[in-house]
């Protein structure tokens, strides 16, 4: 039904109708003209043909020499003008006639003649004093005719009797054939305007889906130009250049609202890293600042005088101040993680042997702990990233296994193991120790979350290793966790295999 509907709105049906229109005004107009002109003009030229052969009878009788020519002279004339011709002279002896019936009616005619409507009026076409030309009816035969009565130069009485029924009937096969040729001019206009529409309006409705998709920021599809110099062709051409600008224009506007959006972004970022940072700082240095200024203010009031007790409100002073360090270059490290700002130095290393570095550097540690190191890895796993960041991965997961290793079956130990899958080697560290909680499972990589609360300061750490792990692993997009064994726990990380 919509198709339906935007035919009759389309071009091709207007340009149609209008054509209908026009052919039917046309038909109707000579129609029209038909009625009114073809059978006046009929009539007038009758009359001047009949007031010819009027003259041409009279110059026979005014030249007596051409007495003999007269007859056939006038069967040729009323033979081919369709007359009826009676000569009549005043002894009412019939000198010449064409028809028999004009030759049997001359007393009704004569009488007809006399009748006062005939003699005057509209009847009348033409009258002189030696002629008149009437029209009129005969009832008796249901006919209409042209009759011209006159006086001839020898004093003879003329009638000339001519029908109207053919002009009648010619305007009525007029019509007809107007009619006729009026519906086939539309039954032909029909193909003939749905080609020649089809072939302009084809175009525009090609110009007209290209806009529709212009409007929707679709520039996918141009016109078609071809070889015909007319307003169309250069209507497509600069429709084209057009959608050209547009979609460039366009583009280089979702280019800048990307990097525009992009700074917004990142501009957000910052403000949450700076909020995010200055609310960690301040939840923890809350501690050593208090205890900082504690053993400062005792320096002061001098507490203990003792050279001893002072040199250990020193030592403590110094330590919190380095700790206070550490911490504020860890969390700076963590945001620049976090939020994009770091970018990594990828390269081919041996993963081995920066595994066996971290151990060589907690040497001191193991043995304060007495902890046994199980790495039997010998030959070179080549792995590619940055050594500096999988090398805080490491350290941060062994001294989280140190600080949690326990004695389970007379056993304390750490056991780093390395597994290949497809182009990425999965690092696991396992500690022998208790088992995390269920739900601290995934707490564990939260900013400061510590699983055993009850850890001095000492020997607790900053409670962010784990979150640096995460941020690195996340930048890299490779997987890392922690789960839970029989006689302890043990994390994993990822990194990518090198070619």
């Amino acid at each position: 039904m919509k198709k339906i509907k935007e035919q009759f709105k389309s071009v091709r049906f207007k340009l149609f109708i209008t054509f209908c229109i026009f052919v039917m005004f046309l038909v109707v107009c000579l129609i029209a003209i038909n009625r009114l002109v073809l059978e006046n003009f009929y009539m007038y030229n009758k009359t001047k043909t009949i007031k010819g052969v009027y003259q041409k009878i009279n110059e026979y009788y005014e030249n007596p020499s051409l007495d003999k020519n007269l007859e056939s002279e006038l069967k040729k004339i009323a033979y081919k003008n369709n007359f009826d011709i009676l000569i009549q002279a005043d002894t009412n002896l019939i000198v010449f006639s064409t028809n028999k019936d004009l030759l049997e009616n001359v007393e009704k005619i004569t009488n007809m003649l006399n009748m006062p409507e005939l003699s005057r009026g509209p009847n009348v076409i033409y009258s002189d004093e030696n002629m008149q030309i009437r029209r009129i009816t005969d009832n008796t035969n249901n006919l209409n005719y042209i009759l011209l009565t006159g006086k001839l130069v020898n004093e003879y009485n003329l009638y000339i009797r001519i029908p109207i029924a053919p002009i009648e009937e010619s305007v009525r096969i007029s019509n007809e054939t107007l009619i006729l040729i009026g519906l086939l001019t539309i039954i032909v206009a029909f193909f003939a305007i749905s080609f020649i529409t089809r072939k302009f309006t084809s175009p525009i409705s090609q110009l007209s889906e290209i806009t529709n998709k212009m409007a929707k920021l679709d520039f996918s599809q141009k016109y078609r130009i071809t070889d015909s110099d007319d307003e169309i062709n250069e209507l497509g051409k600069n429709i084209n250049t057009m959608s050209d600008k547009l979609e460039s224009t366009i583009k280089q506007l979702r280019e800048n609202n990307k990097e525009l959006e992009k700074d917004i972004e990142e501009k957000s970022k910052i403000d949450e890293m700076r909020k995010q940072f200055i609310s960690d700082v301040s939840h923890e240095l809350k501690t050593p600042i208090a205890l900082i200024q504690g053993y400062a203010e005792g320096l002061v009031e001098n507490v203990n005088k003792d050279e001893e007790s002072k040199k250990f409100y020193a030592e403590v002073i110094l330590d919190e101040s380095n700790k206070m360090d550490e911490l504020v270059k860890q969390l700076l490290e963590l945001m620049k993680l976090e939020y994009g700002k770091r970018e990594f130095n990828n390269k081919k290393f041996d993963l081995n042997e920066l595994i066996r570095e971290v151990i060589r550097k907690c040497h001191v540690m193991l043995e304060e702990k007495n902890i046994e190191v199980i790495f039997n890895q010998n030959e070179p796993v080549y792995v590619y990233a940055d050594d500096f960041y999988i090398d805080q991965v490491v350290t941060n997961y062994f001294t989280n296994a140190i600080k949690n290793a326990e004695e389970i079956n007379g056993k304390k130990q750490i056991k780093i193991t390395i597994e290949q899958n497809n182009n990425k080697i999965r690092v696991f560290v396992f500690n022998t120790g208790k088992n995390i909680a269920q739900d601290d499972l995934d707490r564990v990589w939260g900013r400061f979350y510590k699983v055993d609360s009850s850890r001095n300061r000492e020997n607790g750490g900053s409670g962010i290793g784990l979150s640096i792990v995460k941020a690195i692993q996340t930048n890299y997009k490779n997987s890392y966790g922690v789960e839970n064994k029989e006689d302890g726990v043990e994390f994993y990380f990822d990194i990518n295999l090198s070619d």
